[in-house]
């Protein structure tokens, strides 16, 4: 599993092919669920060389499943194929990601730069948990270059931002944020959740590690939980190490649904995106709405840059503001029958989430139903309010 056959072949081809073969055992052409926490050998010398490797993280050392686990081990080194990324390694959730990508860079005074837009849950480690611990954080403006320069320190060692922000959906320019890091020897920490590896690879950018709440676009089916964290093979091991003593490992049934998953990601993807592009246009021709914020429309502040970075599509992710408050946005949300109210993204069911604190912002995250019956949806929920 060290090497893949597949590298120069195109992504839809490394998601289902890269990590994944014919089991040499039964023959079964899926990657089996190994529910299995123990792994015995035969002699105390293959035991104590499997012992040494699994600590080194070679491949298919298999000590334990908290450390090492062989559905797991397919999962990472696809995504690490997807990523374009020399290793991955996948954790529970995507905040396991994050703490994990976050606690094997940042020590006890140390200091870290961090996007203002981000989500509420990873803003709350930036503003409580890593203080508490001893390490600086500074929020900032990330579309400002000029503020990430001015925000760096003697202390400083990561910059952290989202490609594509949680809620305003605000693009990072990674490439050029990545010649600052570089100049300060720091590292570029990426959560690349809203667009995956589809529409984006940061690393290719210049970005050190990528995290993504894998339990969004990866698995997409709103079934299973998953984190994802990718970059060099030093750093890799590294956040492995972290993990195994941390206890953030997840479960080997939904490495199995994840792995299942992301064979149809660009598939999906390929619906949402343009599912979303019209309820976009949609949504903008309409009195109600005061402003959308979407990549792939020419008002978005940063489209040009949207169509410089993004391949195969600007996402499905769509926020915008109405203009009669919250008490409209309230009453235009309760009126939507296809999608539930829910706060989390990438479901292949479309959901809208009520941003309460931004007043009057909703966030659809839209999915692969009929965009016609979407936007006849969203339409009877307008003549509602």
């Amino acid at each position: 599993m060290n090497i893949d056959k597949y590298k120069d072949m195109q992504f839809e081809t490394r998601a289902i092919k890269s990590g994944e073969g014919v089991d040499p055992t039964t023959h079964a052409v899926n990657t089996p669920i190994y529910l299995t926490t123990t792994y015995g050998y035969e002699t105390t010398k293959d035991f104590e060389k499997v012992l040494v490797d699994a600590m080194d993280w070679v491949d298919g050392a298999y000590l334990y499943s908290r450390t090492t686990n062989p559905t797991t081990e397919a999962l990472e080194f696809k995504i690490a194929s997807l990523e374009k990324a020399e290793s991955s390694t996948v954790t529970p959730c995507g905040m396991a990601a994050i703490s994990v990508a976050l606690l094997s860079n940042l020590n006890q005074g140390d200091h870290c730069i961090v996007s203002n837009d981000i989500f509420i849950v990873t803003r709350s480690l930036f503003e409580d948990v890593l203080p508490s611990k001893g390490i600086e954080t500074d929020i900032i403006n990330i579309i400002d270059l000029d503020s990430i320069k001015n925000a760096i320190k003697p202390n400083t060692k990561v910059i952290y931002l989202e490609s594509c922000s949680n809620p305003r959906l605000e693009l990072a320019d990674i490439e050029s944020i990545s010649k600052i890091a570089k100049e300060h020897s720091l590292i570029l920490i990426v959560d690349n959740t809203f667009l995956s590896p589809y529409l984006l690879k940061p690393i290719e950018l210049g970005a050190d590690i990528v995290i993504h709440s894998g339990t969004k676009f990866v698995v997409g089916h709103g079934d299973g939980l998953l984190g994802l964290i990718s970059g060099t093979k030093k750093m890799m091991d590294r956040a492995k190490y972290y993990s195994d003593n941390l206890g953030t490992h997840i479960s080997p049934f939904n490495s199995w649904l994840s792995l299942r998953s992301v064979k149809t990601l660009n598939l999906r993807l390929d619906r949402q995106c343009s599912n979303a592009m019209k309820i976009a246009e949609f949504l903008e021709s309409r009195p109600e709405v005061d402003k959308v914020y979407y990549p792939g429309l020419k008002s978005h502040d940063q489209h040009d840059l949207a169509k410089k970075i993004l391949t195969n599509g600007y996402g499905s992710m769509v926020t915008f503001h109405l203009k009669g408050g919250y008490e409209e946005m309230a009453k235009f949300v309760d009126n939507v029958s296809i999608p539930p109210i829910g706060t989390s993204l990438g479901d292949v069911v479309t959901l809208i989430h009520p941003k309460h604190a931004e007043g009057d912002l909703i966030r659809l995250s839209v999915g692969c139903e009929n965009v016609d019956d979407l936007i006849n949806d969203l339409l009877k929920a307008f003549q509602q309010i």
